[in-house]
Order: C-alpha cells, then structure tokens, then sequence
C-alpha cells in the first residue's frame, strides 16, 4: 500500500533537540552496562538526580431555633435542586457540547428529546449551533503544536532549597504558578486542547488517516501532555504533590502533604487544575479532549506502589523502595492496583488519555532490542492493565528510536507496532513537527519548563510572554543542560 505522508519540521531543530536540546531530567537517569545485568537494574534509569531523595479549620455559626431552620433551610435545599436539575438538563449538555465544538452532537442531543418539536428554546439553540458550525474550517494537523510538563512544582522553598535535585527541578520543572498563567495566556491566544486521535486515527482497513478538527475562526488546536506521573519517591518532601485520588464528589485530586504531615486534598498538580479550568473555560477543550499521561511503572503509577517488586521485593530491590516499604507494613498491592485503576477510569471519563513512558524511564534509542522488549513487557504487565492498554508511547529524554527525521523502520518500530503503539511522540524544539504514514503518527513536543523559559524565550512566544510568566522565586541562573 502506498505510504501518505506528512511532515512539517526544522529539520535542523529536530537533530539538535535530540542532540542536546531534549528533556533529560537528571543525570543518574540513564542506566549503565551493569545495571542492565539485573532485574532491579531496569529500575536505576529512573528520573533521579540524587542518590535519595490541612484542611482549613471550618468555623461552625451557633445553630438558631430547630424551627426557624427548617423554615430557612427547606427553600435553599428546593433552590440547589432546581440548579442541579438545570444544569443536567437536555439543553445544558447540549449548550456544553456546543461550546466544545461538538455541534453534531448537540443537535444530536436536542433532537431526540420527545418535546424538541414544541418546545421553542431548544429548537432556536439548536439553529444557533447550526451557524455556529457552518464557521468552522478544517485546521491542516501539520500545525498543531503539542505541549508538555513535568510534575508541578507548589512549594517552590522546598523544591528550589539548593540541595542536590533542585537543579534538576529548576531546569525540568514547571511551578503551578507559572502553569497557571500559561493556560490562562493559551486560553486568550485561542488554543484549544485535541487529542492524537483527532488528529490522526486507523480506519476499518488498520490505515493511520488524517481526521479533520474543525474549529471557528479564532480557535488553534494544541495537544497536551504530561510525563512521569507516579509521584517517584525522591521526590518526597520537594513541594509537589503526592498521588492523585477520587475526592468526596468522585473528582479527581491530588493528596499534598503539608509541613505537619496532615494530608490535604485539592488542586496540585496538571490534571486536576485543567479539569477546573475546563469547568470554568469548556471551549477550551475539543469534544471534551483533555491530555495525555505518561506513565513509567518501576515507582508504580499515579502515586500508587503497583509494581510488583513491591510484593516480590528481589534482592535487588532500591532504597527507595526498601525504605518505603519499611514505612508502610500494611502494603497491599492489590489495593494498591485497584486505587491505581479507579482514578484512571475516572479520569478517561473526563477525557484523559494514558501513554506508555517506557516502564524504567529508559533512553529507546541507546538501549539494545532485547533491553527495550523486556522493558516493555514490564510496563504491559504492571502499567497496562490498570489504565486500559494504550496505543500511544511518549518516549522518556525526548529521545526516539532513531536519531533521523526518516520514515520509521527498524527492529525497534516493528516490535513496538506489533505490541499495538500507533501514535509516537519525541521531544523537538520546533513549533510543529508532525508525521503521519499509512503505520503511525509521528510528533515533536515542546518542553514549557525553566529551562526553555529562562535560555529560549522567544520560541515559546506563540504561546506566552515568558518574561511575565517566569517565577521569581526560580533560581538564576537556571542550570545548562
């Protein structure tokens, strides 16, 4: 069959990200000779630089008269339920749809409502959205930029404290602050978050084929991502946040570890602060796409211990786990997984999607085939299964398996294709950088960290002013790669 191919890139800027331009976290990340001898070696090319790594009180008014309260309350109570039903009503949804660009399916929605014939607001929305979608135009997927972080940085005193990761974090590392500030600012440029699949997907046949995101005039789609969320145990205590759990309400938060060791719960970390964006801002996401997760598994993933070292603990198990697993007595990896899947599942309901990061953070393009076999079959045995499989893997060091911008052949391609991965994804310096063939979708990610904020601020001016995003309490100099 023929090839169809797609590419817009810097070529120049391609080789150099990854040469030396591409994300590498921290110096003992990449694994020796030796290391690869053991089980547990696989596990030494994690994302670590050193050898080791409140609930606000409620004040509670003097309760009035029982009767008097039945009184004030019972209206308030008709009130909420009257929103609520509102906002779960056929038109809301559709109104929510619409704002994401999903007119098809808003129509869809209102149309087959029993009383949609008689009932004349739903049929005017339903003409508004008609107008609305006759605005959009197909946005060509060689100009889809794709953005990603790392771990937010929320205390940045304990994360840039001078010790011996806070040049890793200060170079890699993006502060909730200045996330913030660079959602907001995409926002007002008119970004829109897409998924791979919007941009590219097989067909019946097993074809890789353009899709075409349609979008009014203003709007510009981006892909989002985000590498390592599973919460390494080196970086307890950094100022970052520990896990992602399921809160009262079923949302997804993070558990953050305050000074006193009580554990609060809210917005820490990317995941949970775009799903509050997207509530506020629903236009800012398209047909309910949100972004990519990253996984490793040597740590386990999301914050929960899944790996089975933990139960097997081999002799060459790290200190990190040992120490760990010294502190929690009770580990059940079983309720570990099931944690672990939980928050997965609920987080692919709101638009999330998984990729593998490779199980041990490993560089695919300096590692032997056998190396990277072994390697994945550990992440489809540990990682996989408590995310739904994946199709998409992100490579960790912005690293590929080859170093060209060449079609993709080789023993390496063709054992990650047979294990069922589509959509693949470096780290390149360039605005866009995209490739599509018949067998896969092929992208550049741009690296919104300190590093690339601090030494190349005008290749990020698309996005945002660095200058005003910048946080001053980073050290500076940033620290060269």
């Amino acid at each position: 069959m023929k090839n169809r191919i797609v590419v817009l890139l810097c070529a120049a800027g391609f080789m150099v990200s990854l040469a030396g331009c591409s994300i590498v976290p921290f110096s003992d990340d990449v694994a020796s000779s030796q290391e690869v001898k053991t089980e547990e070696a696989d596990q030494e090319g994690e994302i670590d630089f050193s050898s080791q790594s409140g609930e606000e009180d409620v004040v509670v008014e003097d309760a009035e008269p029982a009767d008097t309260q039945e009184v004030e309350n019972e209206p308030e109570e008709n009130t909420e339920k009257s929103d609520t039903e509102e906002l779960d009503s056929p038109l809301a949804k559709a109104k929510v749809m619409a704002m994401q660009y999903d007119y098809d399916g808003a129509i869809e929605l209102l149309k087959s409502q029993p009383d949609y014939e008689g009932d004349s607001e739903m049929k005017k929305a339903a003409e508004d959205f008609e107008a609305e979608k006759a605005t959009c135009t197909p946005w060509p997927i060689s100009e889809v930029t794709h953005v990603f972080y790392h771990t937010l940085v929320y205390d940045t005193d304990k994360a840039f404290d001078g010790d011996s990761d806070s040049g890793g974090y200060n170079q890699v590392m993006t502060t909730v602050d200045e996330f913030d500030k660079i959602t907001q600012s995409m926002y007002e440029k008119g970004f829109v978050m897409v998924s791979l699949e919007d941009m590219a997907k097989k067909n019946e046949e097993g074809v890789m084929q353009s899709q075409a995101i349609m979008l009014p005039p203003g709007k510009k789609p981006f892909v989002l991502s985000q590498d390592d969320v599973s919460y390494y145990h080196y970086m307890d205590g950094d100022g970052m946040a520990t896990k992602l759990v399921l809160d009262e309400n079923g949302e997804v938060k993070n558990e953050y570890i305050e000074d006193d060791g009580s554990v609060s719960v809210g917005d820490y970390d990317m995941v949970p602060l775009i799903d509050s964006f997207v509530k506020e801002h629903p236009d800012f996401s398209y047909k309910g796409a949100k972004g990519i997760i990253a996984l490793t598994g040597y740590n386990g993933i999301l914050g929960y211990r899944t790996d089975i070292s933990y139960q097997e603990r081999p002799d060459d198990l790290n200190e990190d786990k040992k120490k760990w697993l010294d502190a929690h007595p009770d580990f059940d990896l079983e309720k570990e997984r099931e944690g672990a899947k939980a928050v997965a599942e609920a987080m692919k309901a709101n638009g999330w999607e998984f990729a593998s990061h490779t199980w041990g953070h490993l560089n695919v393009g300096a590692i032997e085939i056998e190396r990277l076999q072994a390697d994945t079959q550990k992440w489809m045995d540990n990682v996989a299964p408590l995310v739904g499989g994946s199709d998409k893997i992100i490579f960790a060091f912005g690293a590929d398996i080859i170093d060209s911008v060449e079609n993709y052949s080789g023993e390496k391609f063709d054992y990650l294709k047979s294990q069922g991965f589509d959509y693949f994804c470096n780290v390149d310096s360039s605005q866009y950088w995209v490739q599509l063939t018949d067998s896969y979708l092929r992208m550049g990610r741009r690296n919104l960290d300190g590093y690339r904020m601090y030494y190349n601020p005008d290749m990020l001016s698309d996005l945002f002013d660095a200058g005003e995003v910048f946080d001053s309490s980073r050290p500076t100099p940033v620290p060269e790669m």
